[in-house]
């Protein structure tokens, strides 16, 4: 009998979620945007951001509060997503790395199973990503093509926004975003030209949205938007120091909206711990079928049924090669996060398009003239410290670093024995086994050359102790 091995809750779960037949398999539509923060938008409490259609999205679907990217760096960030495995898994943990032979993507047992799959706009992930989908899109305005393609079959799409990627300029949006109504963070100088900038980042955000919005009425318009499970979320945090390439909760923190008319209830809330890799395992226990053996995640289901779920006790990522070298490792639970640095003599290396905003040069002349703060000044520190522990509930900007702290010990420890068991598990590389040549400098943040750094440094795995 069912109840004599189930809890309530999970019979529930499993009878709405039950395995589809071919027929009636849903339809995924997932929405990722490039170098987006993650309360960046109306639904997340930003007073100034326009963003009607996620608003809406969230309004009938579920809102995750606490939900975690992998990495903060963009094509390991996507490529781990989609296989449903850590960036050092995927033997793609670096920028512009191709997805190796042999790595696979949830579209291919999707496709296996009988969907239409299909992408657009930005890839990033190689030939071998490239080919494991059906078709490919250059633009927002093919969405209805792919969907003349898939005809009857359930389809998976996905959508990878170019926005809000630098280089910006004026006129992507429409009326644009006023500099005076934008968020100054406290880790980046409140100055014109940084107010200047965040709006012209502000309009690239109301840009997708649009966008977003046009695929939603092209499925409304054929009547399947109510079989459709729409995903949105980013690949890594906003392009501003202390933010993209970084694994504060400004680089890894991720909006996270999952929306299903008739099986998520909406304006629903989850504040529980989500992680990005628990992803593709959900679009296969949707799809009806099997997860892949070489998915390391959970899906998400139950917390779908009932976002009151606590959610993951723990969630991991990691910083590598991103213009500059890093072996930085970070284990968050709901109220603290452990970071681990491995390359403690030099500056913190930022991504370039960071280090070429105008936000980045009022940081460097604010410390020139000594008008920097404590917090703004913490990116600039050498030596860096080995260990950072932060009461993230009470320290939402991470600023004060608790790991030396006699009255933080437990926790640190605690941190630091489960994010040594991830890294045993997921078979992680040390910091001693690679290097790879930076291509910009870290204290200036002038980019050099735009080729990849070459591998200077690579030895065999050795095990983890």
């Amino acid at each position: 009998m069912c109840h004599a091995r189930f809890p309530l809750a999970a019979v529930l779960v499993l009878s709405l979620f039950a395995a589809p037949t071919v027929a009636d398999r849903p339809n995924i539509l997932v929405v990722i945007g490039d170098d987006i923060g993650w309360k960046d938008y109306g639904c997340y409490g930003h007073p100034s951001i326009r963003t009607p259609n996620i608003d809406a999205l969230a309004a009938a679907g579920l809102k995750f509060t606490h939900a975690f990217l992998t990495t903060s760096s963009c094509s390991p960030s996507r490529i781990s997503i989609l296989s449903g495995r850590y960036p050092h898994q995927t033997g793609a943990e670096d920028l512009h790395m191709r997805l190796p032979a042999g790595g696979v993507f949830i579209s291919t047992p999707l496709r296996e199973a009988g969907y239409f799959t299909g992408h657009m706009l930005k890839t990033h992930y190689g030939p071998n990503g490239m080919q494991q989908f059906d078709w490919y899109g250059k633009s927002v305005k093919e969405f209805g093509t792919f969907l003349d393609k898939a005809a009857a079959k359930p389809f998976f799409m996905w959508v990878g926004f170019r926005d809000a990627h630098r280089p910006y300029k004026a006129g992507a949006l429409k009326p644009p975003h006023d500099p005076a109504k934008a968020v100054v963070p406290p880790f980046l100088v409140d100055t014109l030209s940084t107010r200047r900038d965040l709006a012209l980042y502000y309009d690239e955000i109301g840009r997708m949205d649009r966008d977003i919005g046009r695929l939603l009425d092209e499925l409304k318009k054929r009547g399947r938007f109510r079989n459709t499970l729409v995903v949105f979320l980013g690949d890594n945090g906003e392009p501003f120091p202390r933010a993209k390439g970084t694994v504060y909760d400004s680089g890894i923190g991720t909006p996270l909206v999952m929306c299903w008319p008739g099986r998520i209830a909406g304006g629903g809330v989850h504040n529980g711990l989500a992680s990005v890799i628990d992803l593709a395992p959900t679009f296969a226990e949707v799809a009806g079928i099997q997860k892949p053996s070489t998915m390391v995640g959970h899906s998400l289901l139950p917390v779908l049924k009932d976002p009151s779920l606590p959610g993951r006790e723990f969630i991991f990522a990691e910083r590598n090669w991103h213009n500059a070298d890093e072996h930085i490792r970070c284990v968050r639970t709901r109220t603290h996060k452990l970071i681990t640095n491995a390359y403690l003599d030099r500056p913190f290396g930022h991504p370039a398009d960071c280090s070429r905003s105008p936000s980045w040069k009022d940081l460097l002349a604010a410390k020139a003239g000594g008008r920097i703060t404590g917090d703004q000044l913490q990116i600039f520190r050498v030596p860096r410290p080995a260990v950072e522990l932060y009461d993230a509930a009470n320290d939402p900007g991470e600023f004060h670093n608790l790991a030396d702290q006699p009255a933080s010990s437990g926790i640190r420890k605690r941190l630091e024995q489960a994010l040594e068991t991830w890294r045993q598990q997921t078979k992680d590389f040390p910091a001693s086994r690679r290097r790879r040549a930076d291509n910009v400098d870290r204290v200036t943040g002038v980019k050099f050359t735009r080729t990849i750094g070459p591998l200077v440094k690579e030895g065999k795995p050795k095990p983890l102790r």
